[in-house]
């Protein structure tokens, strides 16, 4: 058998090797060149972004908190502070296991169940990045215990923190107000950047009002962080600067003062320095302890505040709404004076009721038997309803408005302390408005003598009152005082404001009423006669007594059988001395029944207070 020859074909060969190689040459130079513009990007055009992230590293930026300004009183006394303490924080995004976390937390510091699940629901609703206080006020032994188990614990540390403590508890609750921890909410209302490393926030009061002066402004460090993200050293520092010291108006021994003459009963007492506006004291009761809100107050113990019947977190000295009762009866006499509608000797008699041209029904003095014929220092000396019952109808709810108007009534009186209400001053306008019915002559009756739809807050009685006082210079009520810049010690003086002088023609109207007022604490007959006493000098005021509910025609109040909540609310307003006035005081004692033998000791002691006078029992 032949055996064939099979020659190759190197040139063929030749060929595919040749092919190969400039295929793979291509191919290496496509590779190659991206390899060079990938080198060029990360080197050139994404240097700066990766060189961040490497120097991040190594070099961490961490905030430095400013240190809050403290509040003081008008003499010196601190009122809000910032105290060293210890507590135990997680950040959640640094923790591998929240539950197996929190489990050994739990065995080391004895946590309740309670407070496992207030931390988890705190965990839910705040971003992963900011820190959650698991236990405040460590102590020594505590704080030990954490640095033996501190390598079971990643994302928990001990922090050593300036919080906020008000030294006086509940005494400056409602006026100071307070701090609390920074939500997503306060979040979206300041700059972040200056609120980096800042936990707390002003919520209430002057801590919410004078926040952007008490905060101060953020300072950062640069430490160098080993491979354990343990720090090496610090590199660059610039230091915080701390927030502005706020001296205010009140007094504290004002406020102590106003706190215990309220004692039980609920309400407010508002004292002002007549020329300046100054607050001197403002109490709303009942209170609470600020303290339980700085680093977070738990869910059981603000259900117990909120749902309070008494609702101890209303502050009724700039919120709470009461019928002004007689304590309006000033304002409405200056009213029919300089409205020309009356004259100071002009005279009513007073049968017990008054009663409308051409109807039966009859509107009851708070005397059953009258108080007979009556001029104008006589009924606000007695507080003759029927008198005010008599001018009111012959000045119209218009006229009567508008006058009321001028002092404030219905409207907000800018007091530096957020949250006010602005009451309410009825008219026919605004009951067309706001229920759709029309004004009826019976409705202005009984604004006449501060009933009906009037609603007033205390302040806003302080207020009109001091307007009263300072025969119609109007001085918008103010907390703060004066700044002290932390940095420098200078104090700086905040000016008062005030708006243009009533319209009133004939300025013997106002010694008319002021004369008629001051016999309401020194006549005979005068509601708050035992107030004007043992003093030495002249006090002008006025009593109120304010209805809870209606009365029917025929029926008789008789507060023994009623209800403590029923009861009708007690008032008083009044400042001193009534011819070259300091101090006005405003009384409101809910459900206290009589004006005069309930609000106004109340105010009397408040005015022995401010003139260093001995209390006489």
């Amino acid at each position: 058998m032949k055996t064939r020859l099979t020659l190759k074909d190197h040139f063929r060969e030749s060929r595919l090797v040749n092919d190969r190689l400039i295929f793979s040459a291509i191919l290496a130079g496509i590779l190659f060149a991206i390899i060079l513009v990938r080198l060029a990007t990360l080197q050139i055009i994404e240097y700066k972004h990766f060189n961040d992230l490497s120097h991040n590293n190594r070099v961490s930026t961490q905030p430095l908190a400013p240190q809050r300004g403290l509040i003081y009183d008008r003499n010196g006394v601190v009122l809000a502070e910032n105290i060293p303490t210890f507590s135990l924080e997680l950040t959640p995004e640094n923790v591998h296991s929240v539950d197996n976390t929190l489990t050994t937390l739990t065995k080391l510091f004895s946590l309740s169940s309670d407070n496992v699940a207030e931390i988890k629901k705190t965990i839910k609703e705040q971003r992963g990045f900011r820190q959650v206080v698991i236990r405040k006020s460590l102590t020594e032994k505590e704080v030990a215990l954490f640095s033996v188990n501190q390598h079971k614990l990643t994302g928990v540390d001990v922090v050593a923190r300036l919080i906020r403590h008000y030294p006086h508890g509940a005494l400056f609750a409602h006026t100071v107000g307070y701090v609390g921890r920074l939500n997503e909410r306060d979040q979206k209302n300041v700059d972040r950047n200056e609120y980096k490393g800042t936990l707390q926030i002003g919520k209430t009061g002057v801590e919410k009002e004078y926040e952007k002066l008490l905060h101060g402004k953020v300072g950062f460090r640069h430490i160098e962080t080993n491979v354990q993200g343990r720090t090496v050293r610090e590199l660059h520092r610039e230091p915080s600067h701390s927030g502005q010291e706020l001296f205010l108006h009140l007094d504290i021994n004002l406020q102590k003062v106003a706190s215990e003459v309220l004692a039980d009963y609920n309400g407010a007492i508002v004292a002002l320095e007549v020329k300046t506006g100054g607050v001197l004291a403002m109490v709303s009761k009942p209170d609470f302890n600020p303290n339980s809100f700085v680093s977070g107050i738990s869910s059981k113990e603000y259900d117990l505040l909120r749902d309070s019947a008494d609702r101890p977190l209303f502050n009724r000295s700039i919120r709470g709404h009461y019928p002004p009762a007689s304590t309006l009866k000033p304002f409405v006499a200056l009213a029919g004076l300089e409205r020309g509608v009356i004259k100071s000797n002009s005279k009513t008699l007073c049968p017990g009721w008054y009663k409308l041209p051409g109807h039966d029904h009859r509107y009851r003095c708070w005397k059953t038997h009258g108080h007979g014929i009556v001029d104008l220092k006589q009924s606000l000396a007695q507080s003759c309803d029927v008198y005010f019952y008599d001018l009111a109808n012959s000045m119209g709810i218009n006229q009567l408005h508008g006058f009321l108007d001028h002092f404030g009534f219905g409207h907000l009186t800018g007091i530096d302390v957020p949250s006010e209400s602005s009451g309410l001053s009825p008219s026919r306008e605004w009951k067309i408005k706001a229920k759709n019915q029309v004004w009826y002559p019976g409705e202005t009756l009984i604004s006449g003598i501060g009933q009906g739809f009037n609603q007033t807050t205390p302040v806003q009685l302080a207020q009109a009152t001091a307007m009263l006082a300072m025969r119609g210079v109007h001085v918008k009520p103010k907390v703060a005082r004066a700044i002290r810049d932390y940095n420098t010690n200078e104090l700086t003086l905040l000016s008062s404001e005030t708006a243009e002088s009533l319209p009133v023609i004939n300025k013997k109207n106002w010694e008319s009423v002021i004369d008629s007022m001051v016999e309401v604490t020194t006549g005979a007959r005068g509601t708050a006669r035992l107030l004007g006493k043992t003093l030495p000098f002249n006090v002008a005021g006025k009593t109120g007594t304010a209805q809870v509910f209606g009365i029917k025609q025929n029926q008789k109040y008789d507060a023994e059988t009623l209800e403590k909540k029923l009861q009708d609310h007690a008032l008083f307003v009044g400042f001193a001395p009534a011819e070259n006035p300091e101090f006005v005081v405003v009384v409101v004692a809910e459900n206290g029944g009589s004006g005069s033998k309930v609000a106004a000791p109340m105010a009397k002691r408040m005015i022995e207070e401010y003139f260093g006078l001995v209390a006489n029992d």
